[in-house]
């Protein structure tokens, strides 16, 4: 049976408690006021504490499902931000129940005030409805913030007073055992060793499921719907996992709709678009009859689109196989130098109309190894003509491919001086359909496929790829295949 987060916490307790009610009945007479001091710790100033924590980490959560109902205005979050608010409030009326102080009455009263005004501005001015919400103004999110600085710090205030108290008893409790030291020393350092074996116990156990759950996340956050996860969880967190299987598997839903959708609508423009293709060539060619400038200039422009579009069509087709692991790849022994030499002359004609000098850095030798040539050329086809797109007219690309025996490697980079990647944008660079912008904001053109499928190529030949850059001095890309393969790529 697993134990709820309550249950540890409050056996873990007991058991403490157990502990320091036998060093009292060891300290007999001379520990009665001790005891006394103690049992006030135990029973009043440590659970206030606790419970005042345990408030702040609830204020924290509703702002976590406040922020994510915001974001996707699934009315779960808005659930989940309601059930926060009344154990909150449930939580807050039980602490003052108990509660005999004063001051500290006051304190709760003022937590309970600003986290009531807080409710109201969130279902306001913050669209806390089940029906589409507005966007929050930057007003609102000024005045929500306040209100929860100003709920946390009274909370903290609160924790501070019972922690001083709990300071001022300690004092007390070292003066009145002073007689007593010496035979409850020992007695005292197996209560502290139980009360912080316990903790990490408690700790771990909550904490595990947590960090597991977050990580799981993060893969979602990279795109990773597919697996699920796994983990021993007290009752309170399970249902926090399965909600987030099942956020994961309804996203791997979505991700299989939207690639078959893309196959299937990339499969059915091809055909058409070769046919339109070769029909502008036929009229390019003069086979019906001769055209005059102008016709051809626009036959011309048609048929360079009709390609790029064709190019493009190729890639998705391309990335939607190999997403699928239904890519073939036609592995043989391939001098890499020449694969490389290839690419630089069909792009060269790219670099020249821009006056950019392509310059090469190769062994003298020929770079032999398994790999399938035509995808590997168009990894540098690609790397190539962005370096060259993003680089001023008249700069330099550097193409630098060498070869370490040693580490059983060969290492190809492709840098350029274009204004550099911001570094918040840099792990994004191989997503699919990512387009990054320039200085201003602008969007770069560009289709976002390119280092996608460069990087699934890359990875299906057990290689790596990854980019380096400086804004204002340039970006380079890194890639590294191995000399010799494990296995056949997929």
């Amino acid at each position: 049976m697993r134990l709820s987060i309550f249950w540890r916490l409050a056996l873990g307790s007991l058991a403490i408690i157990t502990v320091l009610a036998g060093v009292n009945i060891y300290a007999l007479v001379q520990l009665r006021q001790l005891t006394a001091l103690s049992t006030r710790l135990v029973s009043y100033h440590y659970p206030a504490i606790e419970t005042a924590q345990r408030l702040d980490a609830s204020l924290y959560a509703q702002l976590k499902s406040e922020k994510k109902y915001s974001a996707l205005h699934d009315a779960v979050f808005l659930k989940d931000f309601d059930d926060e608010a009344e154990e909150f409030r449930r939580t807050l009326r039980s602490l003052r129940a108990q509660e005999t102080a004063t001051d500290a009455q006051k304190q709760l009263e003022d937590t309970e005030r600003l986290h009531a005004e807080y409710q109201f501005l969130f279902r306001g001015e913050g669209g806390g409805t089940t029906a589409a919400p507005p966007k929050p103004g930057a007003g609102y999110l000024a005045r929500r913030d306040a209100l929860l600085a100003g709920t946390a710090s009274t909370l903290d205030s609160y924790i501070g007073m019972h922690e001083a108290r709990v300071s001022s008893v300690v004092s007390d409790s070292r003066a009145r055992s002073a007689r007593a030291e010496g035979i409850m020393q020992q007695l005292v350092i197996v209560a502290i060793l139980v009360g912080l074996g316990l903790a990490s116990v408690a700790s771990y156990s909550i904490l595990r499921p947590l960090r597991r759950v977050q990580e799981y996340i993060r893969q979602i956050g990279q795109g990773k719907f597919g697996a699920s996860v796994e983990v021993a969880a007290p009752s309170d967190l399970r249902e926090l996992v399965e909600t987030v299987n099942w956020m994961g598997k309804k996203l791997q839903e979505l991700d299989d709709m939207k690639a078959e959708f893309l196959a299937h609508v990339s499969h059915e423009l091809r055909t058409p678009l070769a046919s339109i293709r070769e029909g502008t060539q036929l009229l390019l060619d003069e086979i019906p009859g001769p055209l005059s400038q102008q016709q051809r200039e626009t036959l011309q422009i048609m048929t360079d689109s009709s390609q790029r579009l064709i190019r493009l069509i190729s890639m998705l087709l391309d990335l939607s196989k190999m997403e699928a692991g239904m890519m073939e790849y036609r592995i043989a022994p391939t001098d890499l130098t020449r694969v490389a030499e290839g690419s630089v002359k069909k792009i060269r004609l790219l670099a020249e109309a821009r006056h950019i000098q392509i310059l090469t850095e190769s062994p003298r030798s020929s770079v032999r190894l398994s790999l399938d040539a035509a995808r590997i050329e168009q990894v540098l086809d690609n790397l190539l003509s962005n370096a060259i797109k993003f680089s001023p007219e008249g700069a330099a690309v550097k193409l630098r491919m060498e070869s370490d025996a040693q580490a059983g490697v060969v290492r190809i980079s492709v840098s350029d001086t274009g204004p550099g990647i911001p570094p918040e944008e840099l792990p994004h660079i191989f997503e699919r359909f990512y387009q990054g912008r320039v200085q201003g904001g602008t969007m770069l053109a560009g289709s976002g496929l390119g280092l996608a499928l460069a990087k699934k190529v890359v990875e299906a030949h057990a290689g790596r790829i990854w980019a380096e850059s400086e804004l204002g001095k340039g970006t380079t890309v890194h890639v590294i295949l191995p000399l010799t393969r494990s296995g056949a790529a997929a």
